[in-house]
């Protein structure tokens, strides 16, 4: 059911399972073990660190119970986790060793409602010590599941409207929002993923496995994995270090793997460059193959028919790349750069869907469907729960009830939506309307009944000279600049132009630097400091732009070069890879203001 690798000697072991029935066992101990310390169905146990067996059967020992679970983001700081563990009344929290120190920190405003901490694995005396001063008690994980003895509870009868879960989106501003998940919305989730597999591909069995690498805190990989053990599949954890992601798909060899856009970006361009090191004939051969069956895609042919002789003789490798088992690939969490999911649909022997969704209506509201390839660059079609309708915004030009392209907020209603905002009607009033969920996304309904989604209601901002921006829209269009692995706009309501900061494609940057003769003899910090560097990236993204018929006011004026990605770790994205902009506009205010200087110089 379950398996993680041991880290040795700073290498990783072959993956190490659990069973059903163990996983089992231990579900039960754990949940026994909580009602022994006195919580009740209906209380609130917060569940904080990284994707790991323990995260998993916590879960289920907090449904066995009726406890609702809480998930605290692992990167959402201690005074997000502050706040969650006293504004969801949380009075148990299993913590990943390393975020024991995190959860201390919290005690003296927490410790009215917190009692107790379970430790993913261990914890020592003066951690135990630190939390009894509090009156908190702290325990190892073995500790806490040998408080039980012989004492038995029975299974909790849940019913479909309790709360399972209070999930907190990490937001871009703001404090965190609870979302209010019910028993029935999880189950209906589960089954929806078993529907659609059904309608569309094939639905997972026990020979299946699935790589748990997007965070277990966020709904999207809760319901994937609930749904793989209600098939009986196999869960194999990552490490938790992306630099060895590809090492743990090539040994977990999973048949379904979930990412979000910038994971398979970089599969793809990983792949694109050892093609373009290959010889003439090795090229001429790739691209021969990918024509033709990207033609019997998009004539109808199913993925594994299209060109069953060409996935032997030359797409083979990118599938044993990936492992050798894929077959399903999901994306959500943002809109797939077109380029990349047809790479992807024709050159990875695998069924490729995108889907979109929010906490709010538990993770998928719309999924493409497999092997029609006229939903490619759309999230698809609506879930069978879900009602789905566009609402007009006239303040970006956007008309729901136009004949020719529909475009609008999209607003949604059904089974599997949230019941509100925990202890904020305010803001469940402010979302849901007449019956209504307003998204903020925009979106474009298609002519075969699909949606797009093309930009976001609240992300849009004013020049100074009266001319909207949708940024959300440009740095789509800018991403596709083989030259920059990610990047951030910024506009701002007192100036007349756009500038921005970049994540170079460091092997592309360091070969162009090469080629021109650019003398560098430090590291790739130095490379991205060089004017002549700048201004190549500037170039090439303003090209992009062109091409993509990108108006004059969306053009860049200055770049900043960026090193090192965008992480959690500066508080620079959320758990889904979404950009913070405030966050980001405060950690390069100097590299802002120096980029609009810079810029208004050279004009001058």
């Amino acid at each position: 059911m379950l398996g993680h690798r041991q880290i040795i000697d700073k290498k990783a072991s072959p993956y190490i399972w659990q069973t059903y029935e163990q996983v089992y066992e231990k579900t039960i101990k754990v949940g026994t073990a909580m009602r022994a310390c006195g919580l009740n169905p209906g209380d609130r146990c917060g569940i904080y660190g990284s994707n790991c067996p323990e995260w998993l059967i916590v879960m289920e020992a907090c449904n066995s119970q009726g406890i609702c679970y809480v998930p605290l983001y692992d990167t959402l700081g201690p005074d997000a986790i502050e706040f969650i563990l006293n504004h969801a009344e949380v009075q148990i929290a299993f913590v990943q060793e390393a975020k024991i120190p995190s959860i201390l920190k919290c005690l003296p405003r927490c410790s009215a409602v917190l009692k107790t901490i379970v430790s993913f694995n261990m914890t020592n005396d003066k951690q135990k010590r630190e939390a009894e001063k509090y009156g908190v008690n702290c325990f190892s994980w073995l500790d806490f599941i040998s408080t039980v003895s012989d004492r038995k509870y029975e299974l909790a009868l849940n019913s479909k409207d309790d709360i399972c879960t209070i999930m907190y989106t990490s937001g871009t501003t703001g404090e965190p929002k609870g979302v209010l998940l019910t028993n029935k919305v999880i189950v209906a989730q589960v089954l929806n993923t078993e529907y659609l597999l059904q309608e569309t591909d094939k639905v997972l069995t026990e020979e299946d496995s699935y790589l748990s690498f997007l965070p277990l805190a966020h709904v999207f990989d809760q319901i994937i994995e609930n749904y793989c053990i209600y098939k009986g599949a196999s869960i194999g954890f990552w490490q938790g270090d992306v630099r060895y992601l590809m090492e743990d798909i090539h040994e977990l060899k999973p048949t379904l793997f979930c990412g979000v856009p910038r994971v398979y970006d970089r599969i793809y361009t990983g792949i694109s460059q050892k093609i373009q090191s290959g010889g003439v004939l090795a090229r001429a051969l790739f691209e021969y193959a990918y024509q033709y069956k990207l033609k019997n895609l998009k004539k109808g042919f199913k993925q594994d028919q299209a060109s069953p002789f060409f996935d032997n003789l030359v797409f083979n490798k990118i599938k044993q790349g990936l492992g050798g088992r894929i077959r399903l690939m999901i994306s959500g969490a943002a809109p797939v750069p077109s380029h990349v999911e047809e790479f992807l649909r024709v050159a990875s022997c695998s069924v490729f869907l995108q889907g979109y969704g929010l906490t709010e209506s538990s993770a998928g509201c719309f999924t493409s469907i497999a092997n029609v390839f006229p939903m490619m660059g759309t999230v698809g079609v609506p879930y069978p729960t879900i009602e789905a309708r566009l609402e007009s915004v006239p303040e970006m030009d956007y008309d729901a009830l136009s004949v020719t392209s529909p475009r609008g907020e999209i607003c949604l209603r059904g089974t599997t939506l949230f019941s509100g905002y925990h202890r904020r009607q305010d803001l469940t009033d402010e979302a849901i309307v007449n019956g209504w969920f307003h998204t903020g996304d925009i979106g474009e309904w298609q002519p075969n009944g699909s949606m797009k989604i093309i930009d976001r209601k609240k992300n849009i901002f004013k020049l100074s000279q009266g001319e909207y921006v949708a940024v959300e829209n440009i740095e789509n269009a800018y991403s596709q600049c083989p030259l920059v692995a990610s990047i951030w706009v910024y506009g701002s309501s007192f100036e007349s132009f756009l500038v921005a900061v970049a994540i170079p494609e460091q092997k592309l940057l360091e070969n162009w630097a090469e080629v021109n003769q650019l003398t560098v003899t430090g590291s790739f910090e130095e490379l991205c400091r060089q004017k002549k560097a700048r201004k190549h990236v500037l170039d090439e993204l303003n090209k992009t732009g062109c091409n993509l018929k990108l108006r004059g006011f969306e053009m860049l004026k200055a770049v900043h070069l960026e090193p090192k990605p965008f992480d959690m770790e500066r508080d620079l994205i959320t758990p889904t890879f979404k950009l913070k902009r405030s966050q980001l506009l405060n950690y390069y205010k100097r590299q802002v203001d120096e980029l609009y200087t810079e810029a208004k110089e050279a004009k001058a």
